[in-house]
């Protein structure tokens, strides 16, 4: 109800600054311990990837890109939450304005490119962080880093996170980072998940706890790709897949306004498309790795369809922007128990 309220003057704003004031009045209700009062934590646990779940309803990496809201984020009843993008280095990501509603599709462009103040000040904000629950770290490359050296930037953070983590994402789909996506085939692909298997393995032995590694891919592949991901994936034995990022294609958005920015289109456009990737990962992986299902859930039923493709967890980011926080908890609610 309140969020209801509080939308149509969000959306008076530009996506961008909506965004930040939104995560500003939820930290200071996080503060006054107002929070907790209004959303329910639904208790459904779920066990994946070796970690103990409270429910499988996560937040997806991007809206929190340095951690500075875990708390807060957490007050809202979520299973599990995702940070990050982060990149070895601060970088100020691509010029603005980058962040676009489509309001008619509830969708969102984005070309925000990691934006975000570099991994060292994202530890330190974990360490700060009251949060004991489950915390994911999603890592990437920066954009002024060849792609033909991205791993160093993959390694370094891997580094870095691991103890503070309990999984770490791989990005290598973000459409709005020049080059990235071509990590997702081909020896790249390959090369990339052996010397972060080996370096996993080696943090593992150094802390006494085994993280799990998990990649993130963009749902515009195509049947051969998703056979060779797959194949790559139980070779080298990563832990998880998260299913998908955002779209480059406009299938469903042609003539609204904003439809042509560049960069990757979320929400209820890509849905669809994203479904159909995760049903496929599902068919090739028979169970053997866990896929977490992200991309266009609006509502309960949807995430019960992302579960009903394969899915053990889910995650939310454009649906909350629409729907707002009840959104989990109508989420949790609607998943059969794993």
């Amino acid at each position: 109800m309140a969020y209801s309220v509080l939308r149509p003057l969000l959306f008076q704003f530009d996506a961008e600054r909506a965004h930040h004031l939104t995560l500003s009045m939820l930290k200071m209700s996080d503060f006054l311990g107002l929070t907790e009062s209004i959303y329910s934590h639904e208790y459904k646990p779920v066990k994946c990837m070796g970690i103990d779940f409270p429910n499988a309803v996560g937040l997806a990496a991007g809206l929190d890109k340095n951690g500075d809201y875990i708390d807060a984020l957490a007050a809202l009843g979520f299973g599990f939450i995702e940070i990050g993008t982060v990149t070895p280095r601060p970088q100020a990501g691509n010029e603005k304005p980058r962040l676009f509603r489509l309001p008619e599709v509830n969708g969102i462009i984005n070309r925000m490119g990691f934006n975000n103040d570099g991994v060292d000040k994202l530890v330190e904000n974990v360490k700060k962080a009251k949060y004991k629950g489950v915390l994911g770290i999603n890592i990437g490359k920066n954009a002024d880093t060849p792609v033909e050296k991205a791993t160093d930037d993959y390694l370094i953070c891997l580094e870095k996170v691991y103890a503070y983590a309990s999984y770490v994402v791989v990005n290598i789909s973000s459409p709005n980072t020049q080059g990235l996506r071509r990590l997702q085939s081909g020896g790249a692909l390959k090369d990339l998940l052996s010397t972060l298997k080996e370096k996993q393995q080696k943090l593992a032995a150094q802390y006494g706890f085994y993280v799990p590694l998990v990649l993130k891919v963009a749902p515009d592949l195509e049947q051969m790709d998703i056979e060779y991901i797959a194949e790559q994936l139980l070779h080298h034995q990563i832990d998880g897949l998260i299913v998908t990022n955002t779209t480059v294609s406009r299938e469903g958005v042609e003539g609204l306004k904003h439809a042509e920015e560049k960069g990757g289109l979320s929400g209820g456009p890509v849905f669809n498309k994203s479904a159909f990737c995760l049903a496929e990962f599902h068919k090739q992986l028979q169970g053997k790795i866990p896929l977490i299902g992200v991309g266009g859930i609006l509502n309960g039923e949807q995430a019960r369809l992302k579960q009903a493709s394969g899915a053990t967890l889910v995650q939310l980011y454009s649906g909350l922007v629409y729907q707002g926080p009840q959104l989990i908890a109508e989420c949790v609610k609607a998943l059969d128990p794993v």
